[in-house]
């Protein structure tokens, strides 16, 4: 079905404030409402309402609450094509090896070797593919981890594509919450999961930050992966150290070579230590134990 997304760029205090007021109005029709950080240095924000009916209704109503909130946004209307995400062939990528782990299209599935673990992955829209330096470092830092610790309950926020969450489900075999921003993605994810044949450890849901209940009902988790952002990351230090258990860990990435000291000082605030850095293409993924 075709869907329309109305957006708007502002601030990022705007931004929390229409978020806050959209979703209690959208509430009982189920709008998906979603934040994306557009420029975190030049504090822009997007955000984003998925409609499938009535647009223009919804366009209207967004544009009340905005003024009664005396936020200045234009507000934009897109309409998405009507795709198959998932079937959508990533045919210009190479498969990408990560410790024990292969990140491949369906058009690669041969070059999957004996003692692989072998992850197939049709993103679409969604990133994580395993070819960014982040996404591969966390990938070799969960093996790693997991290995040494052996987790039991597991969280990938900022899921994308659901790489990182399937990769801890089929090496673990244990249950992952995959959270993501975008509703687009969190589909994205769904399926990914169920084609990796881990749907039934995989919960795929649309969240920002820690806001979901769902949160709370599978806390504690005693491995976080987060592949975001470093300014996200910062600001979620006090909710990470909530929601893990003693002893449990954190992998993070998204963060430049540039940024690494700053994150770390913000978690070691929250009783985390610093374990390991491993770095790749100018990025780091960090390891932090609470």
């Amino acid at each position: 079905m075709t869907q329309t997304r109305i957006f708007a760029r502002m601030n990022r205090a705007d931004v929390e404030r229409a978020f806050a007021a959209l979703e209690l109005d959208f509430e009982d029709v189920g709008h998906p409402i979603a934040i994306l950080e557009v420029d975190e240095d030049a504090d822009i924000h997007e955000l984003s309402i998925y409609v499938e009916h009535d647009p223009d209704e919804v366009r209207a109503a967004t544009a009340r609450r905005l003024q009664e909130l005396s936020i200045s946004a234009p507000l934009e209307v897109e309409v998405l094509p009507d795709i198959d995400w998932v079937a959508k062939s990533l045919e210009g990528l190479k498969p990408v090896r990560a410790g024990r782990f292969l990140v491949h299209g369906s058009h690669d599935r041969e070059k999957r070797h004996i003692g692989d673990i072998a992850i197939e992955i049709e993103a679409g829209l969604a990133f994580g593919t395993g070819h960014h330096g982040t996404t591969a470092g966390c990938l070799e830092m969960i093996e790693r981890v997991v290995r040494r610790e052996n987790p039991r309950n597991a969280l990938d926020l900022g899921t994308g594509s659901a790489v990182l969450a399937i990769a801890l489900a089929k090496l673990a075999h244990i249950p992952v919450l995959a959270t993501d921003i975008d509703p687009i993605a969190t589909k994205v994810a769904h399926e990914n999961a169920r084609l990796n044949g881990v749907g039934a450890y995989v919960e795929a849901l649309t969240a920002t930050g820690f806001g979901n209940p769902a949160f709370a009902r599978r806390a504690p988790f005693d491995l976080i992966v987060a592949n975001i952002l470093a300014r996200p990351l910062m600001r979620l230090a006090p909710q990470m150290a909530r929601f893990i258990l003693p002893g449990g860990s954190v992998i993070l990435s998204g963060i430049l070579d540039r940024q690494r000291d700053a994150v770390i000082s913000a978690y070691v605030g929250q009783s985390f230590r610093h374990i390991t850095t491993l770095h790749r293409e100018g990025w780091v993924t960090l390891h932090l134990k609470r």
